[in-house]
C-alpha cells in the first residue's frame, strides 16, 4: 500500500521560510501564560580569552550588581550573566544561579538553581546568539523559562564542557533521522539533563507546535524546522511529561515514545544472538505491553544489515519518519516502544538498505496479518480462553507410533468453501467425529499470498491465514475438535519461502533468511528461497516458530514438508550447480542440523506432540532419535512418523492395472514390508496423489463404475490393515470422482439424497466410518505398528489370484487376519493357513457387503479352522473371497 497522510491529518511543514536574522535571534521556547518582555539590544561582551573589557562589558557588570542589589532587597534569585575571565576570578555566590552566554561559563549552586525555578520573580532569558539579556516580568503564578543551551551527543550532565547556545540537534542527527539512518535515535530526542538543566527534544514531521507538560509548566517548544522541535527548562532532573502536538485541526496528548527504556531485556538480546530463544515471539514482533506504567505496543526486528529501520503504519498515516527504532547494540534487533498503540493497528518496518535505499516490509514474526492481497501485518494479542485440558492431559499417555492414528486431511478453505474458522468449528468437529478419524492434518494455514500455493509459499510464519478469521478464530477451531477428541496436526513449511518483495526475501537488503549463495538459495523447483539453515538466528526463527504453534494453539502435530528437498544440496540440481560440503558429500549438514534442533526442541517442550517428515527417500534414520548414530555415520532426524511415498507409490500403482495383469506386479503390493519396519510410517493418500492429473482415488481405478468402487473399498480395507497409519484426503472418502481443486472444494453434491448414485458415494463414507471403528477398538492393528512381531505373512506370493493374506497382533498376541482379493471373480473354499490356537474366526469388515455398495458376498457364521497345515500354518480355514474386496476376521 502507498502511505500518504490524509487531508485532515498532520500537516506538512510552514511554507513561509524563517530568514537568517530570524532564526539568530529566536529563542528556544516560551512558558505558557508568561506576558514576554519587549527585548532591548545591547552589546555583547567580547569572549573573555581576549582579556580586553570593552564598555559594553563594563556596562553589562554594572547592570549584574544593580540587577544583584535589587534582589538582595526583595529576597528574590536573580541570575548573573558573567564572563569565563570574571568566573576564573570568583567563587561561587550562595543563590546565585549560573548561565552560559557565548563560550562564558557560569557556576552556580543546587540551592540556588532550585530556588531559581521556584520563585516568583521575574527570569532572564537569552533572545541571541550573542548572549544578549531580557528581563520577563514577575507573574502571580511561577513560570519556567527555556534556556538556550546545548546538550552534549550523549546528553549526560557535563560541568566543565564548553557550552554551545542552542538545544537544537546538530546536523548530522538531523541528517541521520531525516534520511532514516539514526542508529540511536532515543540518545538525541526525548528529554536529557544536561548542564543548566533538561534539554526536550521532539521529532514530528507536520506538527505546528509541540508544547512539553511536565506537572504545572506547560512549556512550547522552539520549532527548529523540518519536524524537529527543542527547548531547554531550567530542571535539576527529567520530569514525568507528556507532549501536546499540534496539527492542523487536532491537538494529540501523547507520551514521548524517546522517553522511554528498551522494552526488551539483555536476557532475550543474548538469546537472539545465540540463537537460543525458544520463545522468539515473545521477544520480536508487535507486542502490546505496560511499559514503565503506559500502554502502547513494543516493536522489535532482526534487521543486522539495516542502516536504519522506522515504523510505519495506520497510526503515523503510513509515514514512518518521525518513529525511528534504535539498535539495540550488535545484536541487530531494532526496538520502539510506542505509547497509546494497542491491538488492531496495521504496520510495517520502514527499513533503508546499506545501499541507502528503502523497503516496506511486514513483519517477519507478525501474528495477525491482513487478509491477502493485502499484506500489512496487525498488531494482535489473544483473548481466546482454551477449554480443552483434558485433552491435553491425556495427550502424552501413549507416543503416537504405539496408539490410533488414522488421519483426515483438509484444505481447510475449501472443506466448505465460504466458512470462517468459528463456522468449521461448528461443522469439521462433528464431520471428522462421526466418521471415527483421529486426527484432522490441516493443510498449511501459516498466512500465504498465492491461494494457489494451498498454503505451501508461506509469508506469515507465525500467523494463522486471514482468509478466515482471526488468529483467536484459529484457537476456537482448534479447542472445537480437541473437546471432541480429535487431534489436531498441521503442514509446517520450513523448506522454503516465496520471492515477494514486501516478505522476507533480502528482507534488509541483503540475504538475511536466505542462504548467500545464489546456487543455495534457489529452490530450482518452485522459484522459491531456501532458508540458510547454517545461519543460527535463522535457525531460531523456524525451531521457534515449531513451538510456537505448539504452545500457543495447541497444534498436536506437526508433518514437516518437504523435507527431502533441505537434505540433500543437489536436489533437483545438475551437476555444477550445486557445491559438496565440508566432507565432499551431497548431504546438507545444516539442514539435517536444524532438523535435528526442532525435533529435540518440540518434543521437550511440548509433550503428546508428533512431528512427521513428508520425506521420500531413503535417508537413514528419519525417525531415529538424534542421538543414536545410523550406518551412515548420522545421528537419526529424530521426527515421530514419516510419510510411506514408496508404497503410496507403488500401492497406487499396483491399482491402476487391470486385474489381470496384476499378476505382473504382485510384487508392487509386498515390497513395502521389506522396509516396512525401518521407520515409523504413515500410510499417506494426500492431497497430492488426486490433483494435477493425477485423478481422484477412486477415478484412478480400472474398470467400470461398479469395478471403481469395488477397487476403491477393496484398497482402503488393504491400507487400513497394513502396518503403519493412515492418511485420507476430504472428498476421498465417499469416491469423489473429480480431482479435487482449491476453488470449490469436495463435491458434497454427490451426497445429496436427490442425486440419483447417492447411494454409491454413501456407501464408500460408511465403510470409511466402519473402517475407523474397527481399528480404534482393534489395537492389533496400531499396537505393534514399528514392530516385526506385530505382523505375520499368510501367503504373499499368490500373485495369479491377486490374493494377499497376513497376520496382526496386538501387544497380547491377539491377532486380526486381513485378506484382499484384487481380482474380479469370487473365489469360494479358498484355503488359508492360520494359528491353531484360535477356536473360530468372525467376520467383522467386508469391503463387498451391500451397505457399502457391493454384491454382498460374505461369510456371515463363524469360522472353524481344520487341523490341516496349510500356508506353514498348522491349521487352516476355508473362506469365500468376494471380488475385489478384503475381509478383517478375528477371534470368534
Amino acid at each position: 500500500m502507498t502511505p500518504s497522510p490524509p487531508s485532515s491529518g498532520p500537516h506538512p511543514k510552514k511554507t513561509a521560510e524563517k530568514t537568517a536574522e530570524e532564526k539568530s535571534t529566536e529563542q528556544s521556547a516560551s512558558v505558557p501564560k508568561q506576558k514576554k518582555s519587549t527585548t532591548k539590544k545591547t552589546a555583547a561582551a567580547k569572549k573573555a580569552a581576549t582579556g580586553e573589557k570593552t564598555a559594553a562589558a563594563k556596562k553589562t557588570v554594572a547592570k549584574k550588581a544593580a540587577a544583584k542589589e535589587t534582589a538582595a532587597k526583595k529576597t528574590a534569585p536573580a541570575k548573573k550573566a558573567v564572563t569565563k575571565q570574571t568566573v576564573a576570578k570568583k567563587t561561587v555566590v550562595k543563590k546565585a544561579v549560573a548561565k552560559k552566554a557565548v563560550a562564558e561559563k557560569a557556576v552556580t549552586t543546587k540551592a540556588a538553581a532550585k530556588k531559581a525555578v521556584t520563585t516568583k520573580a521575574a527570569a532572564k532569558k537569552a533572545v541571541t546568539k550573542k548572549a544578549v539579556a531580557k528581563k520577563a516580568p514577575a507573574k502571580k503564578a511561577p513560570a519556567k523559562k527555556l534556556i538556550p543551551q546545548q546538550a552534549s551527543p550523549q546528553d549526560e550532565p557535563v560541568r566543565d564542557r564548553p557550552v554551545a547556545l542552542s538545544p537544537a540537534l546538530d546536523g548530522g542527527d538531523r541528517d541521520r533521522l531525516l534520511d532514516g539512518t539514526h542508529h540511536a535515535p532515543h540518545s538525541v530526542l526525548g528529554a536529557h539533563p544536561v548542564a543548566g538543566g533538561v534539554v526536550f527534544r521532539a521529532f514530528r514531521p507536520y506538527a505546528l507546535a509541540v508544547t512539553v507538560v511536565a506537572g504545572d509548566v506547560r512549556a512550547e517548544l522552539h520549532d527548529d524546522g523540518d519536524g524537529f522541535f527543542s527547548g531547554l527548562l531550567p530542571l535539576t532532573e527529567v520530569p514525568p511529561y507528556r507532549l501536546l502536538v499540534t496539527y492542523e485541526g487536532t491537538v494529540q496528548d501523547t507520551e514521548d515514545a524517546y522517553g522511554f527504556l528498551p522494552a526488551l531485556g539483555e536476557l532475550d538480546l543474548h538469546l537472539i544472538g545465540e540463537g537460543r530463544h525458544e520463545e522468539l515471539w515473545r521477544a520480536l514482533g508487535a507486542e502490546p505491553m505496560t511499559h514503565q506504567g503506559v500502554t502502547g505496543t513494543r516493536f522489535t526486528v532482526w534487521a543486522p544489515n539495516a542502516r536504519g529501520v522506522r515504523v510505519a503504519g495506520t497510526f503515523n498515516y503510513w509515514d514512518g519518519t518521525g518513529f525511528p527504532m534504535r539498535s539495540l547494540g550488535g545484536s541487530g534487533v531494532w526496538e520502539l516502544f510506542v505509547p497509546g498503540i494497542g491491538e488492531g493497528e496495521q504496520y510495517k518496518f520502514e527499513i533503508t538498505r546499506p545501499d541507502g535505499t528503502k523497503t516496506l516490509r511486514a513483519d517477519p514474526l507478525a501474528r495477525r496479518t491482513q487478509n491477502p492481497p493485502e499484506t500489512a501485518s496487525i498488531v494482535h494479542a489473544s483473548h481466546h480462553e482454551w477449554a480443552d485440558e483434558e485433552w491435553l492431559a491425556h495427550r502424552a499417555e501413549r507416543p503416537a507410533h504405539e496408539g490410533p492414528f488414522s488421519v483426515y486431511e483438509v484444505h481447510l478453505a475449501s472443506w466448505r468453501p465460504g466458512l470462517t474458522y468459528r463456522q468449521l468449528a461448528e461443522q469439521l468437529p462433528a464431520y471428522v467425529k462421526d466418521l471415527g478419524f483421529t486426527h484432522v492434518e490441516l493443510m498449511p494455514v501459516a498466512e500465504h499470498p498465492f491461494g494457489g500455493s494451498w498454503g505451501y509459499q508461506v509469508t506469515g510464519f507465525y500467523a494463522p491465514t486471514a482468509r478466515l478469521g482471526t488468529p483467536d478464530d484459529f484457537k476456537y477451531l482448534v479447542d472445537a475438535l480437541h473437546r471432541a477428541g480429535i487431534g489436531v496436526l498441521m503442514d509446517w513449511v520450513p523448506a522454503h519461502f516465496p520471492r515477494d518483495d514486501w516478505a522476507l526475501a533480502e528482507f534488509d537488503g541483503r540475504p538475511l533468511y536466505e542462504h548467500e549463495d545464489p546456487l543455495r538459495a534457489a529452490h530450482p523447483d518452485w522459484g522459491t528461497l531456501e532458508f540458510d539453515f547454517g545461519r543460527r538466528e535463522v535457525r531460531n526463527f523456524l525451531v521457534a516458530n515449531a513451538v510456537y504453534w505448539c504452545e500457543e494453539f495447541h497444534i498436536d502435530g506437526l508433518r514437516v514438508d518437504a523435507v527431502a528437498s533441505m537434505l540433500y544440496l543437489d536436489y533437483s540440481r545438475e551437476a555444477g550447480q550445486w557445491s559438496p560440503n565440508e566432507h565432499g558429500g551431497r548431504e546438507n549438514l545444516d539442514a539435517v542440523a536444524f532438523l535435528q534442533e526442532m525435533n529435540a526442541t518440540v518434543y521437550r517442550r511440548a509433550p503428546g506432540v508428533v512431528t512427521i517428515a513428508e520425506e521420500s527417500t531413503a535417508w537413514d534414520g528419519v525417525t531415529r532419535a538424534t542421538h543414536h548414530q545410523g550406518p551412515s555415520g548420522f545421528g537419526g532426524l529424530g521426527f515421530g512418523l514419516k510419510w510411506n511415498m514408496g508404497w503410496m507409490h507403488d500401492s497406487l500403482q499396483y491399482m491402476s492395472h487391470e486385474p489381470v495383469h496384476r499378476k505382473y506386479h504382485h510384487h508392487e503390493m509386498t515390497f513395502s514390508m521389506v522396509y516396512a519396519y525401518s521407520e515409523n510410517y504413515v500410510l499417506p493418500i494426500s492431497h497430492d496423489e488426486v490433483v494435477h492429473g493425477k485423478r481422484a482415488l477412486v477415478s484412478k481405478m480400472p474398470g467400470d463404475w461398479w469395478q471403481q468402487r469395488a477397487d476403491h473399498r477393496a484398497y482402503l480395507g488393504f491400507m487400513w490393515a497394513h502396518p503403519g497409519k493412515q492418511l485420507l484426503f476430504m472428498g476421498q472418502e465417499f469416491a469423489q470422482g473429480a480431482e479435487w481443486s482449491e476453488a470449490h472444494g469436495p463435491d458434497w453434491w454427490l451426497l445429496d439424497p436427490a442425486y440419483g448414485a447417492e447411494a454409491d458415494h454413501r456407501g464408500v463414507r460408511d465403510l470409511v466410518r466402519d473402517l475407523n471403528a474397527v481399528y480404534r477398538h482393534t489395537p492389533a492393528l496400531w499396537e505393534r505398528d514399528t514392530d516385526p512381531s506385530g505382523f505375520g505373512w499368510i501367503v504373499g506370493d499368490a500373485a495369479d489370484d491377486n490374493v494377499f493374506a497376513f497376520l496382526r497382533h496386538d501387544a497380547d498376541g491377539t491377532p486380526l487376519l486381513a485378506v484382499s482379493n484384487f481380482s474380479p471373480v469370487a473365489r469360494p473354499d479358498y484355503r488359508l493357513g492360520v494359528p491353531d490356537d484360535v477356536p473360530a474366526w468372525l467376520e467383522v469388515l467386508n469391503t463387498d457387503a451391500a451397505r457399502y455398495g457391493g454384491g454382498d458376498v460374505t461369510n456371515p457364521d463363524a469360522i472353524k479352522p481344520e487341523a490341516a497345515g496349510w500356508h506353514g500354518r498348522p491349521a487352516s480355514i476355508r473362506l469365500t473371497l468376494p471380488p475385489l474386496a478384503t475381509l478383517w476376521l478375528r477371534p470368534a
